[in-house]
């Protein structure tokens, strides 16, 4: 059966890698990943919150390294040679995220996109872009953005000067 072209809607395809924490599946856009690293040693930033592990030198940027599984109250993990950073462009900087595994490459159409679900004040939902249905797994669709904000990037920024690897 012919499809009339004028009827017919498109919907954007984008890409997000997928990482674990945890047992929950999480995904981000693909567009924001610089480099896939192993964990390495970091630089302590004294009275920095407790998911921000410290600093590292990046061939001559310090670059922050967010530990996602305390960021979402997942618990600490023991990081190990296996423990994976992803290199993030997140606000025209880079910015290292501690996650359990990465998983794949998937691609979504916005109409396989659920919007997240409103859990009220007791849960604050400005982190995710939303939910959708991967091979019988739900995933769990990272704002990178929000999550890493402006503010949380500011302490590094005051500090960069002092700090030399």
């Amino acid at each position: 059966m012919a499809t009339n072209s004028a009827l017919a809607t498109h919907t954007q395809q984008r890409e997000f890698l997928t990482f674990v924490l945890g047992e929950e599946h999480y995904a981000l856009d693909i567009m924001a990943v610089k480099e896939i690293r192993g964990y390495e040693a970091v630089t302590r930033i004294a009275n920095a919150p407790p998911f921000i592990k410290g600093v590292l030198n990046l061939r001559g940027d310090i670059v922050p390294i967010v530990d996602l599984r305390m960021k979402f109250n997942v618990g600490e993990a023991t990081y190990t040679e296996f423990t994976i950073v992803i290199m993030l462009h997140v606000d025209n900087r880079i910015v290292g995220v501690v996650v359990d595994g990465v998983s794949d490459v998937i691609n979504l159409s916005d109409d396989e996109i659920r919007p997240p679900p409103e859990f009220g004040v007791a849960f604050d939902s400005q982190y995710l872009v939303g939910l959708a249905a991967v091979d019988e797994q739900l995933v769990i669709l990272v704002n990178i953005e929000k999550l890493i904000s402006s503010d949380e990037l500011g302490l590094f920024e005051q500090k960069q000067n002092t700090v030399q690897e």
